[in-house]
């Protein structure tokens, strides 16, 4: 073989080397992100959430309080509704070219304010709810109330932050 076709060879494997260590990263990079994903879908729900505690209640009245939280749910959610579309529309505000900060406060404090009647129905309706359970039934359901994770309170550690 001539020096030109070994030349020619070398250049080849080179650029096909470089090609395969490139798809190697990207497929390793990749794996890791569908590891991730995984992950994040197999992971436990959210300790103590309304609906796990209502499972722990006795089996003649799980249907009928799951019924009655979720009709509170609905009535609270135009509340929270508007909360995120004030909160969306003082984001584009803030980010828009013209700054106008009393403007954004007032969207920001009706955000807050819907977040809070919608916060104060769904606690009203825990309440109706509770005041109709046997006393071990309202032990468990009483935990709606609290807005920490007491898994993690119990264990000594800090408890989570509510999810935005």
């Amino acid at each position: 073989m001539s020096n030109r076709g070994l030349i020619i060879a070398l250049v080849a494997s080179a650029t096909l080397n470089v090609f395969a260590a490139a798809a190697g990263t990207a497929l390793l990079i990749s794996r890791d992100k569908v590891e991730d994903r995984v992950e994040l879908q197999s992971r436990a729900p959210r300790s103590n959430s309304p609906m796990q505690l209502v499972q722990q209640l006795d089996a003649g009245v799980q249907q009928r309080v799951r019924e009655q939280l979720r009709a509170g749910a609905l009535t609270a959610r135009p509340d929270f509704e508007e909360a995120r579309a004030a909160r969306r529309e003082a984001v584009a505000l803030a980010q828009a070219a013209t700054y106008d900060p009393k403007q954004v406060q007032a969207l920001l404090e009706r955000s807050r304010a819907a977040e809070m009647r919608g916060r104060a129905r769904l606690e009203a309706t825990s309440l109706q709810v509770l005041s109709t359970l046997e006393p071990a039934d309202r032990q468990v359901l009483a935990q709606i109330l609290s807005r920490r994770n007491h898994a993690k309170d119990k264990a000594g550690e800090r408890p989570a932050e509510p999810a935005r």
